[in-house]
Formats: C-alpha cells, sequence, structure tokens
C-alpha cells in the first residue's frame, strides 16, 4: 500500500473515531492537502519517495517549532508539536541505528574514493541518496565528519 494510500485510510478511520482521532484527522488532512497542492503545481502525480521528502519536511517544520516552544516556555504548543510529530513518524521508515548508518557511511567513502574533510562534499549525496528519509542530514554530517578525520 502506497504513504498516500495509507493516509487516506487512516483519515477515514479517524473520522470514524471521531474525538479520539481529531488531532490525528487534523494532521493527515493538513499532510494530504499539502502533497495535492504538490500534485496540482507540478502537475503529475507524487511517487512514495516525494510523498516521503513531503513527510519529512513537514517534520522538520514540527520540531524546528518544537524548539521555539520549548524557548518561549509554550508547554501546551509543543505538546501539541511532540503529537504531531508522533503522529507523523508512522509513515516514515524506520530509522537507522547508528551502526548501520556508519556502515552506510564507510560504504560511501570506499565508493567515492574520498579521503580527508575537504571531501564530505562527495561523501554525503551518495549517503543521503541510500538513507532516503531514514537519517536526518545533521546526523549523517556528524557521521560522514567523523569517518573522514
Amino acid at each position: 500500500m502506497s504513504i498516500k494510500d495509507q493516509l487516506t485510510e487512516d483519515m477515514k478511520q479517524a473520522m470514524k473515531d471521531r474525538e479520539a482521532g481529531k488531532l490525528r484527522l487534523s494532521v493527515i488532512r493538513m499532510v494530504r492537502a499539502n502533497i495535492k497542492n504538490v500534485e496540482i503545481n507540478e502537475k503529475k502525480e507524487l511517487n512514495d519517495d516525494e510523498v516521503l521528502a513531503i513527510l519529512l519536511k513537514e517534520v522538520k517544520m514540527r520540531q524546528d517549532s518544537l524548539v521555539e516552544f520549548e524557548k518561549a516556555e509554550s508547554s501546551e504548543l509543543a505538546e501539541q508539536a511532540k503529537a504531531e510529530i508522533e503522529i507523523l513518524k508512522k509513515y516514515l521508515p524506520e530509522p537507522l541505528s547508528d551502526e548501520e548508518l556508519r556502515v552506510m557511511v564507510a560504504e560511501a567513502i570506499s565508493e567515492t574514493g574520498a579521503e580527508g574533510p575537504k571531501a564530505i562534499g562527495k561523501v554525503m549525496p551518495a549517503v543521503m541518496a541510500k538513507a532516503k528519509g531514514r537519517a536526518d542530514g545533521k546526523r549523517i554530517n556528524q557521521m560522514v565528519r567523523e569517518l573522514l578525520q
């Protein structure tokens, strides 16, 4: 089942759940609206990789908001952002463990023949393509820097 189909099914279930699925319903509707807007703007049907990119963007926006809410000591908004992140994470692939990421980075380094810290630009695109939403860019960058030292 595609991610879009899963979102549609979960939206229907949240509508049936009424009060219990209210936040879930609003988050799913927002994501589906963003997907639809991109499809309209690009005049094409999005595949799972493109939908995944939208989901990652949504999670990133909420994580940034969460940091700001915590700085402003707005616990109610912070809790809502956390809940929305948890709802969205259900649709993302399982994150890579540190060991899996280390192996992936080491493979990319050997494939590209990169040596030294200046070769980060060669390695990052290769790892990002393999990780596809399973690891944060900052985390990948740190691992690449560590292994190129």
